[in-house]
C-alpha cells in the first residue's frame, strides 16, 4: 500500500512530516510518497533517517494558510498538496494525508477526486475524546459553514458508515449538537434535520447539548461547520487549560510535588486521552477516496497516526459502500446506510 503525504502542510517544519512518515513506513509496512521541495525533503530524510520505503516527488510550491482555496488549486498546481491529490487521482497512491490548508484540501479534493455518489457536500470530521473512551465523531468542523437539513442528514450517514466500516462500531448512535435536548429546540434547519433523522434507519438518539459533548452521549454528532469548528477549538483550548492547571497544582508545594510522583502514570494517561495527536486525523467524508486531514499543528506522532488512519481507510474503502438516490420522500430516507 502506498500513502501520499503532503510534507509541507501544517504549522511545523517539513522535518516533523518526514519523521512521522519514516516511522510509519517502517512500523506500518507501507510505502510513503512525500510531496514537497525535493532538495529540502532529501535533507530532512538524511537527518531523520532515510527509509527505502519513502519516495520523494518534487513539488516546489507551497500553499500558505491564508491562500484562498480556489486560487490555491488553480494557481499552485505544483504545490505539495495539489501534486499529492493529482497522484491520488492517477492511482499512484491509495490515500493522501495532509495537515495543510483545510479549504484548499477540500476544494482540491472536490475538483480532482470528486464526491462520493449522491453526496451533496463532503464534511470534515474530528474525533473528540470522551469520558467513557472511544471518542465521538463531530462533523462538520469547518468544511462548510452552513448546512441544509438534508446535508446534516448526509453527515449523519457518512459518519455512521465510517465508524461502522472502519472503526467497527455497531449501530453508531447519532445525535445533533443543539441548544437543548428537547425535540423542538434549535433553529429551523436543526428542527427539520431532527425530523429527517428521527424517521431514518439510523440509530438516532436525539439532541445533545454542548455541555455533554465529551460525555459520549453519541458516537456521531452532526452540526454545521461554523458551530462544529467553534466547538472543536473550544474543546482543544479547555483541554490545554485543564492540563496546565493540573500541572501547576501538582507542583505548587513540596507535599503536592511529592504526591505527584504517585500520580505521574495516571496524569500521563489523562494527557494521552486529551491529546489530538493520538487520533491522528479523520477523512474528508463524502470524497470518493481516502483523503485524511490532520490537525494543523500535527507533530511526528500525529502524522504517524494520521498515516495509520489512512491505511485503515484505504483497506476498507468505505466510500464505495454508500448509496444515495438523491430523493427524499416522506417515508423514505435519503439513502441506504450500506451498499449491497
Amino acid at each position: 500500500m502506498r500513502i501520499i503525504v503532503d510534507a509541507m502542510g501544517g504549522d511545523h517544519s517539513s522535518g516533523e512530516m518526514v519523521a512521522g512518515a519514516a516511522m510509519a513506513a517502517d512500523a506500518l509496512d507501507v510505502e510513503i510518497i512525500l510531496t514537497g521541495p525535493g532538495q529540502e525533503l532529501a535533507r530532512e530524510m538524511a537527518v531523520h533517517g532515510k527509509s527505502g520505503r519513502v519516495e520523494v516527488v518534487d513539488a516546489p510550491e507551497v500553499i500558505e494558510p491564508g491562500d484562498p482555496p480556489v486560487y490555491a488549486v488553480r494557481r499552485k498546481g505544483n504545490s505539495s498538496l495539489i501534486k499529492g491529490l493529482a497522484l491520488l487521482k492517477e492511482g499512484r497512491g491509495d490515500a493522501l494525508v495532509s495537515a495543510g490548508n483545510t479549504g484548499a484540501l477540500m476544494a482540491g479534493s472536490l475538483l480532482l477526486i470528486g464526491k462520493a455518489r449522491g453526496i451533496s457536500r463532503p464534511a470534515l470530521g474530528a474525533m473528540l475524546p470522551t469520558r467513557k473512551g472511544g471518542g465521538t465523531l463531530l462533523l462538520d468542523v469547518g468544511a462548510n459553514m452552513d448546512a441544509r437539513p438534508d446535508q446534516l442528514y448526509q453527515y449523519a450517514v457518512l459518519g455512521s458508515v465510517y465508524l461502522e466500516e472502519v472503526a467497527g462500531v455497531i449501530k453508531p448512535r447519532v445525535g445533533i449538537l443543539n441548544v437543548g435536548t428537547e425535540e423542538g429546540k434549535g433553529n429551523e434547519v436543526v428542527k427539520n434535520a431532527y425530523s429527517l433523522l428521527r424517521n431514518s434507519r439510523l440509530n438516532f438518539v436525539g439532541n445533545v447539548e454542548a455541555r455533554d459533548l465529551l460525555l459520549g452521549r453519541a458516537d456521531v454528532l452532526v452540526c454545521d461547520g461554523f458551530v462544529g469548528n467553534v466547538a472543536l477549538k473550544m474543546t482543544e483550548g479547555l483541554g490545554r487549560i485543564f492540563l496546565g492547571l493540573v500541572k501547576e497544582e501538582l507542583s505548587a508545594g513540596i507535599i503536592t510535588r511529592f504526591g505527584s510522583l504517585f500520580l505521574r502514570r495516571a496524569f500521563g494517561q489523562l494527557r494521552r486521552r486529551l491529546d489530538y495527536s493520538e487520533y491522528g486525523g479523520t477523512p474528508l467524508l463524502g470524497i470518493n477516496g481516502a483523503v485524511i486531514k490532520c490537525h494543523g499543528s500535527s507533530n511526528r506522532e500525529a502524522i504517524f497516526n494520521g498515516i495509520k488512519v489512512a491505511k485503515t481507510c484505504a483497506d476498507h474503502r468505505f466510500w464505495e459502500r454508500l448509496i444515495f438516490d438523491g430523493s427524499l420522500g416522506e417515508e423514505e430516507s435519503l439513502g441506504e446506510l450500506r451498499g449491497v
